[in-house]
């Protein structure tokens, strides 16, 4: 008898300095791992290009402030030497295009490590406090993960990845649009019924609510 089973698709909407995605990585990175699903990473590019911004004081206090809102629902850690090394940098930005661009040089030469990626440039900001909205600090993390043709290519900074960035953030974008994503993180699940969006707060709770919603939205 042939077997027709097919894994549930669920694309992940976020950007990799949103704190609330930080917040929903244990999550997703079981859902990577569940032989149920095929997961798909999306990158928004909403903090980079025209959303990134020069960080100050207010919108530091801010970021802390949420930052601990986020650590106390998830568990999920924002060390004090983040807080003084990262927000409180003088003169320093809200940009996600280095790490953007880090991960879509991970998905054009080892797809397979994209989640684990995203989850080491997540830490080295949130817990080690390092400057990932530099392209050097940024493409040194993809060589110490063993990561050398994304480093390469995100160092580069060639036309064809520049191209696949932008393509991919135009997907992204679409999908966000036409399903009525108000931001990141979110979920889009695809099956036999079609495509529907699954808000971020799935992502908070226990791993069988998530899998039951994914399921039933």
């Amino acid at each position: 008898m042939q077997n027709t089973f097919q894994k549930t698709t669920v694309t992940y909407l976020f950007d990799p300095l949103c704190g609330w995605c930080y917040g929903a990585s244990p999550a997703i990175q079981r859902l990577g791992h569940e032989n149920t699903i095929q997961l798909k990473i999306a990158p928004t590019g909403l903090f980079s290009g025209s959303g990134a911004r020069a960080m100050d004081a207010a919108f530091a206090d801010y970021a802390w402030s949420n930052d601990m809102r986020i650590e106390k629902l998830t568990g999920q850690r924002f060390t004090e030497a983040y807080r003084t090394q990262v927000l409180g940098k003088s003169g320093s930005l809200f940009d996600s295009a280095a790490t953007t661009l880090a991960l879509t040089a991970v998905a054009l030469t080892e797809p397979q490590h994209e989640l684990d990626t995203l989850k080491i440039l997540q830490e080295a900001r949130y817990v080690q406090a390092l400057d990932t909205t530099a392209v050097p600090v940024v493409e040194k993390l993809l060589r110490d993960a063993g990561r050398s043709a994304a480093a390469d290519r995100l160092a580069a900074g060639d036309a064809a990845l520049m191209a696949a960035n932008a393509a991919r953030i135009r997907k992204s974008l679409g999908l966000m649009q036409t399903l009525g994503a108000q931001g990141v993180p979110a979920l889009v699940i695809t099956d036999g019924r079609g495509s529907r969006l699954l808000r971020g707060n799935a992502l908070y709770g226990s791993f069988d609510s998530l899998l039951s919603q994914i399921a039933s939205v």
